[in-house]
């Protein structure tokens, strides 16, 4: 018979490449969208994601919601007034149209739920701690380079407001992907001459920090 000690850490590493499985399926799909793996899949995502963010631009968030519910409950209220009418005329007893739909279990399990506080506190801390190091000037680099981005958002913000910066994201989030798997040579090209330029400048505002300032990053 099996130690109990052994079995629970079979138990756990079970879960844990269950769970990396699952991760790496969810990544796989996302992959596929933004590639255009299936056309069909990608155009309706696509198109459902920049109608929903056009809405968001035009309307309020309540309104756009209360749309949305309001055209879901047509839908089925006029479904479910067909579908008794049908059976009225045809004097069947299909019972309920949504029966299967309603006899689902859609509640959310306590271990499902836990795994995904667990997995978004990791990720809270994180930032956190990211954070952390670079508002309390760590590393004098890093601490400028956000300064300097931070300087480049106010712009940004001048010219973008949210939703359109959401727009743009969803617009580049489909489409780069395709461009640049086509492109790949030319694209990896450019990028590393550009990111040799970059650190080529970090390295000389490194060698022009004071001294102290060098020994704080050398540690």
């Amino acid at each position: 018979m099996a130690d109990p000690m052994t079995q629970s850490s079979q138990i756990s590493s079970s879960q844990g490449l269950n769970d990396g499985h699952s991760a790496s399926s969810k990544d796989s799909s996302v992959n596929d969208l933004v590639h255009w793996r299936d056309p069909k899949k990608s155009g309706v995502v696509f198109g459902v994601s920049l109608l929903l963010l056009l809405s968001l631009a035009a309307f309020s968030v309540i309104s756009v919601v209360s749309y949305l519910l309001l055209a879901l409950l047509c839908v089925t209220i006029s479904f479910r007034i067909y579908k008794s009418v049908i059976q009225a005329v045809q004097k069947s007893s299909d019972g309920h149209p949504f029966k299967a739909l309603m006899e689902k279990d859609v509640t959310v399990p306590p271990e499902t739920f836990r795994k995904h506080v667990d997995a978004c506190l990791t990720q809270v801390n994180r930032v956190l701690k990211q954070m952390s190091r670079l508002f309390l000037v760590q590393d004098l680099v890093d601490s400028l380079k956000l300064a300097v981005v931070m300087w480049l958002m106010t712009y940004v913000g001048a010219v973008f407001n949210g939703i359109t910066i959401l727009i743009l994201a969803d617009i580049l989030l489909f489409s780069v992907p395709p461009i640049y798997e086509k492109n790949k040579t030319q694209i990896d090209r450019y990028i590393g001459i550009a990111r040799t330029q970059v650190n080529t400048t970090i390295a000389k505002l490194q060698e022009k920090l004071p001294g102290a300032m060098k020994r704080c990053k050398a540690e």
